[in-house]
């Protein structure tokens, strides 16, 4: 494997940023294709996304990311979300625009990356894995896997549980007011009513059963069982934490259609 790091310029966020991809050396490959033309435009990806107090570098420092995309001959991008929820704020950058559509199309640029929906994937930890599944529902034609890892599912609960002031000031520039979040985009119970389940990306979800963001897990769980999502969610001993996420991370994995071209 290949672990780059890859320093570019955002027109979404008018900054450089930069991003962490770990790339396949030899793709594994079907229908007897061989060389560069085999290479071109064909790794499967899963697109990464970070929690709230980390960044691009948190997968590879926290976990084994990088055998594991060996393993399974996955190209990863992992891009920096930073604090910003994957939204575009309301007073400040553009995280969602960012992260959704332009960290695809600059990845493809530099990198042999499939732009076949059935081979994309995106999936992300907490803040990530409430960006992950809100970028999977709303772009179904890109993405055939969403996964979310311990995901803060429902920004309204989380926004209301919220003591320190300038965390809540922080939101208050992302989201608005609390009363502005319900029916949006943002607002992922909501957003459920409004996806079509049945082009909707497949969601794989699992939290820990320690975890203080479990019951918005299970909340979200039960809302997209019932409006006929095509759902897998599982739970088992544990809390917020890497440890938990290393392990969770090889079954996202696992679960994913990854085909090899």
């Amino acid at each position: 494997m290949a672990l780059i790091t890859c320093e570019y310029f955002s027109e979404e966020l008018s900054m450089m940023r930069s991003m962490r991809v770990i790339l396949p050396q030899e793709l594994k490959l079907k229908d007897g294709l061989n060389g560069d033309n085999a290479l071109h435009g064909s790794l499967p990806v899963l697109y990464l996304l970070n929690g709230l107090s980390d960044n691009d570098t948190a997968w590879i420092r926290r976990t084994s990311i990088e055998r594991y995309a060996m393993k399974w001959n996955v190209a990863v991008v992992m891009p920096n979300g930073e604090r910003g929820w994957y939204t575009d704020a309301v007073a400040g950058y553009k995280y969602y625009s960012h992260i959704a559509y332009e960290v695809p199309r600059i990845a493809r640029s530099f990198f042999p990356l499939s732009d076949k929906r059935e081979d994309n994937f995106i999936a992300g930890i907490s803040m990530g894995g409430y960006g992950a599944i809100k970028i999977g529902l709303l772009n179904p034609e890109i993405y055939s896997v969403v996964g979310s890892l311990s995901g803060a599912l429902d920004i309204k609960r989380r926004y209301n549980g919220i003591e320190d002031i300038n965390y809540l000031h922080e939101l208050e520039n992302i989201y608005g007011s609390l009363d502005s979040i319900e029916g949006t985009d943002n607002d992922l119970l909501s957003l459920l009513d409004k996806i079509d389940p049945k082009s909707a990306p497949k969601i794989l979800q699992c939290c820990g059963t320690e975890d203080f963001l479990y019951g918005m897990n299970t909340s979200f769980i039960e809302k997209a069982r019932k409006n006929k999502f095509d759902v897998e969610y599982w739970e088992g001993a544990g809390a917020h934490t890497w440890d938990y996420w290393d392990s969770e991370i090889q079954n996202i994995l696992r679960k994913m259609p990854i085909r090899h071209r």
